[in-house]
């Protein structure tokens, strides 16, 4: 399916579920699936009523000056990228509702009848209560998150290997680093923009960025590019 009309509020509602669950069109780096789905904007979308795919527009144009830098087919359309048909809701501006609906269902008789025998009815509250037991005793995923951040260096003469070494030293259980890339913030000097995924109840984003500004010889400060729940 992909992407479509940027300038319609159907495919704005697509584009705002797509980048709920993620940072980048493609993967965890930007690339030239950004560069081309960015390009079919006519102008920023509107954060109150599409927030996600708004702050992706951000995030994404402040690679502009690299955009002819980034990985990836430049040639392809925006039209090739995006959700696949599986994903998309038939009607996305009334998937919330339909998903309460359906849950609300699940708690719904919908086979009961004034006139059934009492010990048939208890059967069944009993094996309802089974199920609803069972469901809520089933172990759930671990809760994840796609973060980027900007390490920032104290100034132009700042080794930006060994900073970007010093940083993926870190290791902690559910911590995963991914790629990086050297940002340009003026005066010659360059930022480290580094992604990593995150288990959210193991991992503190705030307690993560003060480690790593104790690479005091390195590092002047940290801030949140981005934060994407998996």
């Amino acid at each position: 399916m992909g992407f479509t009309d940027f300038s319609s509020d159907s495919g704005l509602a697509i584009a705002d579920s797509f980048f709920s669950r993620r940072t980048y069109v493609e993967g965890y780096e930007p690339s030239q699936a950004d560069v081309v789905t960015f390009k079919a904007f006519k102008s920023e979308p509107d954060a109150a009523k599409y927030p996600h795919v708004a702050r992706w527009y951000r995030h994404a144009g402040s690679f502009e000056q690299e955009f002819s830098t980034l990985p990836g087919d430049a040639s392809k359309e925006y039209t090739a990228y995006g959700p696949d048909s599986s994903e998309l809701p038939i009607n996305p501006k009334s998937a919330p509702a339909a998903a309460a609906a359906d849950e609300d269902d699940d708690d719904e008789d919908l086979f009961g009848s004034d006139d059934e025998d009492p010990e048939v009815v208890a059967e069944r509250e009993r094996n309802l209560a089974a199920y609803k037991a069972k469901k809520a005793n089933k172990p759930k995923p671990a809760a994840k998150s796609i973060v980027t951040l900007d390490v920032k260096p104290w100034d132009d003469e700042t080794n930006m290997a060994e900073l970007e070494a010093g940083v993926r030293k870190i290791e902690h259980d559910g911590l995963v680093w991914a790629g990086s890339q050297l940002v340009a913030v003026g005066f010659g000097i360059k930022k480290l923009q580094i992604n990593l995924v995150i288990e959210d109840e193991k991992i503190s984003v705030t307690d993560l960025q003060e480690e790593i500004e104790e690479l005091q010889d390195y590092v002047q400060s940290t801030d949140v590019a981005a934060m994407q729940k998996l």
